[in-house]
């Protein structure tokens, strides 16, 4: 079984990984949040960035936004450069700038805010605003985990599956693979299906594979359902059966899988 870290996953954490403003402080009272950040609250600058990027109170404004959590930034609110970091990274309110945005997701990760390690990681194992540096994502990958940060147990996970960054580590991956699943990865619980299945950093167990693989494939996860679909097509931890398999490797392919559609159309080819 072969690991590969996909620069696109990597990347959609750092576009998509949420700030850490709660939904509360979004709520507040504009005119309060905007009172209160003109009297220097930079906490209040963010949660009224945050109200403006999402039109909560008031008319929704990137551009607004993105001022207003600059604001915050500058005045030591960690998250307000974390969702800064985000629009630098999208283009959205500002104009796209990599380096602009690393640099903001290294002040929040270096001022404690988690949330900002594993977007940076990501940046630094894609060379995007900063030179590619395995061993940085490595580190910023496991401030995320240790933090309590999904996407940085899930990302660790491969750098310790591939040996990038570190020592190839069979049980390592499987162990942070596991807690990135518990943690709610879908992908994480999918490639933990292939480690027992490979018999890599575990015992060797096609009954818990397929469990996993079914986990997975019935939340909507395309890595889940070829795998699953693999398990019925071989007969392993399932009984053999072709109907299941096409079955499965359709999902996938509905998924937008390139691997299921191309396995669902081999299958059915050959079953006529």
């Amino acid at each position: 079984m072969t690991f590969r870290i996909l620069p696109h996953e990597l990347i959609v954490i750092a576009v998509l990984v949420s700030g850490g403003i709660g939904a509360s402080e979004a709520a507040d009272n504009p005119k309060q949040l905007k009172t209160a950040c003109d009297k220097g609250n930079a906490r209040a600058c963010g949660s009224l960035g945050f109200a403006y990027a999402q039109g909560n109170g008031v008319s929704q404004d990137d551009h607004q936004s993105a001022i207003l959590f600059r604001k915050a930034c500058e005045g030591g609110d960690a998250p307000g450069c974390h969702h800064l970091a985000r629009m630098y990274v999208r283009g959205t309110g500002v104009l796209q700038d990599d380096v602009q945005a690393a640099a903001l997701f290294r002040k929040a990760c270096d001022g404690g805010y988690i949330p900002s390690c594993a977007p940076l990681g990501a940046m630094y194992i894609t060379g995007r605003g900063v030179k590619l540096d395995n061993f940085q994502a490595v580190a910023f990958f496991r401030k995320a985990c240790e933090g309590g940060e999904v996407p940085g147990c899930s990302h660790l996970a491969l750098m310790y599956a591939q040996g990038t960054g570190v020592a190839q580590d069979d049980i390592e991956a499987a162990v942070l693979f596991r807690k990135a699943c518990d943690g709610g990865d879908a992908p994480s619980c999918s490639r933990l299906g292939s480690m027992y299945m490979a018999g890599r950093g575990v015992k060797q167990d096609d009954f818990q594979a397929v469990a996993l693989y079914r986990k997975t494939c019935d939340g909507g996860e395309a890595l889940g359902c070829i795998g699953l679909a693999t398990m019925y097509r071989i007969g392993r931890g399932v009984g053999q059966d072709e109907s299941e398999a096409l079955k499965y490797f359709g999902r996938a392919c509905d998924l937008k899988s390139k691997v299921g559609c191309d396995a669902y159309a081999q299958l059915k080819t050959g079953k006529r």
